[in-house]
């Protein structure tokens, strides 16, 4: 008897597990990643800052530097603006870093960024406005170990490597009327400023966030375009399905 309450609990947990995770992500409010993936300028720009800020510790092994002739670069432009490891324009985008060096150093591996854009979408908002919040909430935090922390990804373990980018953002409050009531809501507030100013910043994160976006699901615009072909060949052959099927049953009807 005790074993078999114990087994309908387990698969009550198990089924209650998605809509008790569902209900936790909602809290997180998700800016819209203002991003475009037919602006080829924007996207070149975005894998210009992701090999230089993010592939020194994430790696995109499911990409090659190749696929980038996808955005409108030659093999010659990826080699002298993109490759700084002497590798080939065929290899996979991979890092030297170690990933048990890593664990030591960073009590966790950095996860590969090839399908992130992909893997961050849920119910809140898409995998683009996960990221695009991400990279812009980081604050500081004396009590994290790397003394930032992140307004979408509480306690994260990541240091803010933009920050001399963006500057030092602080937590604040402001209060929030409604109908009869009154409540306190989280702000971010830029203490120290960067190098670039906030509107520099956001479209230095959209251009990276339309990066990652591409990199998830590189042939998205070659399959959506073979798709209305394919769309458009199946309506002209269902117009002469149905003048055949006209032609044939002419004398039934």
């Amino acid at each position: 008897m005790a074993a078999m309450k114990t087994l309908k609990t387990t698969l009550a947990a198990l089924l209650l597990a998605p809509l008790l995770a569902f209900a936790a992500g909602g809290d997180v409010k998700l800016d819209r990643a203002p991003i475009n993936p037919d602006d080829q300028a924007s996207l070149q720009r975005g894998a210009r800052h992701f090999v230089n800020y993010c592939l020194n510790c994430h790696s995109a092994n499911f990409m090659r530097y190749n696929r980038l002739q996808d955005i409108g670069l030659t093999d010659q432009q990826i080699l002298d603006n993109l490759v700084f490891t002497g590798v080939k324009v065929g290899d996979l985008m991979k890092i030297a870093m170690d990933p048990k060096d890593a664990k030591e150093w960073f009590g966790g591996a950095p996860p590969d960024l090839t399908l992130i854009a992909r893997s961050r979408s849920s119910h809140a908002g898409s995998g683009a406005d996960w990221l695009y919040s991400y990279l812009r909430g980081y604050y500081r935090d004396a009590e994290r170990p790397t003394g930032w922390n992140n307004t979408v990804f509480a306690n994260v373990g990541m240091p803010h490597v933009l920050w001399e980018l963006q500057g030092e953002q602080v937590l604040g409050e402001r209060k929030v009327q409604g109908a009869g009531y009154e409540k306190a809501e989280p702000v971010l507030k830029l203490d120290k400023p960067g190098t670039l100013s906030p509107v520099e910043y956001d479209q230095f994160v959209a251009d990276l966030v339309n990066f990652l976006v591409f990199m998830a699901e590189p042939g998205r615009a070659k399959r959506e375009t073979i798709g209305m072909f394919v769309l458009l060949a199946l309506g002209f052959l269902f117009v002469l399905a149905y003048a055949l099927k006209k032609e044939y049953w002419k004398d039934v009807h």
